[in-house]
């Protein structure tokens, strides 16, 4: 009997039924020993070789170790060809268009690419995946957190966009199930004067195509699983293509967790691409066919330009290349936050700074060092992965006035949504937000945006790494593996009381205020890598007691 929450059934029974099975193995073991009897047993003959009479022995016997030698040779002859054409094959799936006549003479050339490859920082191949992306797409997605949309706009991309010709830009609001309902409607009627704009939820619970067979016959999924706005924007890419006449190309492009791979994943309805709260995970392009006309393409993150302001900075650094502090980044961010709604949020006492902020954070999580005393540094950490991460409530409102940036004006606006049925758009996006289940603004929290995001596409303008700096990236690497298992503890009550002073908090008293926080200075960040195992300790309530 299989049991249940175990892949493997049980091998145990009862000794009745066990000695019942060895009696019949050992009947039919007697069954077969008879039947030989009575057939008799041929032994093989043996090779009776060449006769000490025969003429010529010892000519005959050095013709048969030549036939053999040449019979194994053969053999391993054929092996090595064989070998030869599936790495020829392998080598035509990976690149389709070289022949396989040229293969064997561009072996050398490969190499060298790999090796120059393999020189270069993760920020220029970044940059040149992310042209790549943008030369092959005729449509070009620009995935936008709903929590702060004008905060994961990047001008340069989209001048680049521009500058490409004949290529359609289209915003998509993803994660709009975290912000007020108001909240969207506002920033929707904002940013649609401007360009295309599609309210999207991705859905977080897609499986493979093997087990999404077996999904079918439980019940479906909540309303917080399932995806909202991919009909809408199914059809205006499909409407799109009509007027086209030809199989078109979408590419998908957008700051690190925005959500770029789960919105793919939403359209092609299974896991397709990598997927993860931890930043920066898809690093190279990715063609998955919707269907025979229309094509999408994953794109790796833009790359922040270290002009950005701290908040900024803080917010949009992917995690697997840029380096970030834990404490500048979280204060950066807590000062362009509303201080007595993170006060409701995260069940804290008022805090005049940052410090203090930590220090009760840290208590209330049950996070400590030895001694008994809070580990700020790792509650910066915690927070700081939070607020990146895609379940925090919070939300940014949108300028009082419309003002078009300076890489847009009324032609290019007008050229941005031909083609496009944007009647329908508007009916399916009002379709969308009502589907939606927001949270309410009382339980959210304020936050004032940073306004557009520089990146670097060029790969001349990304400042190069000292090699004292790489040394710091492998051991801060090394020392953050455990920044997602801190977030597994249980709430706990600490006390008021105050506490001896660690190093890490003198570190956070030299921090700047809000004041300085707005100004726009690049600070030197020290990176915190997320793994994918520490993705998974996510949950609050299961790992301690």
């Amino acid at each position: 009997m299989k049991r249940p929450k175990l892949k493997k059934a049980s091998k145990r029974m009862t000794c009745h039924k066990r000695y019942k099975i060895q009696k019949k193995v050992r009947e039919h073991h007697r069954k077969l020993r008879k039947e030989a009897k009575k057939r008799g047993r041929k032994k093989p003959r043996k090779d009776p070789g060449v006769p000490n009479s025969a003429p010529f022995k010892e000519a005959l016997l050095r013709e048969a170790e030549l036939r053999k030698q040449q019979l194994e040779e053969l053999k391993q002859q054929q092996k090595l060809d064989r070998q030869k054409e599936q790495n020829k094959k392998r080598k035509l799936e990976t690149d389709p268009d070289v022949e396989l006549s040229n293969t064997e003479p561009e072996s050398g050339q490969r190499k060298a690419k790999r090796a120059k490859t393999s020189k270069q920082s993760p920020k220029m191949l970044h940059c040149q995946e992310l042209k790549k992306v943008i030369e092959a797409s005729d449509v070009v997605l620009e995935v936008l957190d709903a929590r702060d949309p004008l905060g994961c706009r990047c001008p340069q991309v989209e001048e680049a966009i521009i500058r490409g010709g004949q290529k359609k830009l289209v915003l998509v609001l993803n994660k709009s199930d975290l912000v007020p309902k108001e909240n969207l409607e506002n920033w929707l009627s904002y940013l649609k004067k401007e360009l295309p704009t599609v309210v999207f939820k991705a859905s977080t619970q897609l499986k493979d195509k093997r087990k999404r067979i077996k999904v079918k016959k439980k019940a479906a999924l909540s309303k917080s699983e399932a995806c909202v706005g991919k009909e809408g924007l199914w059809k205006l890419l499909e409407g799109f293509q009509k007027t086209c006449g030809k199989a078109i190309h979408v590419g998908v492009i957008g700051f690190p967790n925005v959500g770029k791979s789960s919105v793919i994943n939403s359209l092609k309805q299974e896991q397709i691409c990598s997927v993860g709260v931890s930043m920066g995970l898809t690093r190279c392009m990715q063609l998955v066919p919707l269907d025979k006309q229309i094509t999408i393409i994953d794109s790796p993150c833009f790359i922040v330009s270290p002009l950005n302001s701290a908040p900024a900075l803080a917010l949009r650094s992917p995690a697997s290349i840029e380096e970030v502090k834990p404490l500048e980044a979280a204060s950066a961010i807590l000062s362009q936050a509303d201080a007595q709604q993170v006060v409701l949020k995260f069940t804290v006492p008022v805090f005049t700074n940052s410090l203090e902020f930590f220090t009760s954070f840290a208590q209330r999580r049950g996070l400590h060092q030895k001694g008994g005393s809070p580990n700020v540094e790792r509650a910066a950490r915690v927070l700081w992965s939070e607020w990146t991460g895609a379940f925090l409530v919070y939300y940014c409102h949108p300028p009082a006035s419309w003002t078009p940036p300076p890489h847009f004006n009324e032609s290019i606006v007008t050229d941005m949504k031909w083609g496009f049925d944007l009647e329908e758009l508007e009916k399916n996006n009002a379709h969308s937000i009502q589907a939606i289940k927001s949270p309410h603004l009382a339980s959210s929290i304020l936050f004032q945006s940073s306004g557009l995001t520089n990146g670097v596409i060029d790969e001349k303008d990304i400042p190069e790494e000292l090699p004292k700096q790489k040394k710091q990236k492998q051991e801060q690497e090394e020392s953050y593996e455990d920044v997602r298992i801190d977030q597994g503890i249980v709430d706990k009550e600490g006390d008021d009381e105050s506490l001896d002073m660690s190093p890490a908090e003198e570190a956070c008293e030299a921090l700047p205020e809000k004041s300085q926080a707005e100004k726009q200075s690049a600070p030197s960040f020290v990176l915190d890598k997320m793994t994918e195992e520490e993705d998974d300790a996510y949950d609050f309530s299961t790992d301690y007691v």
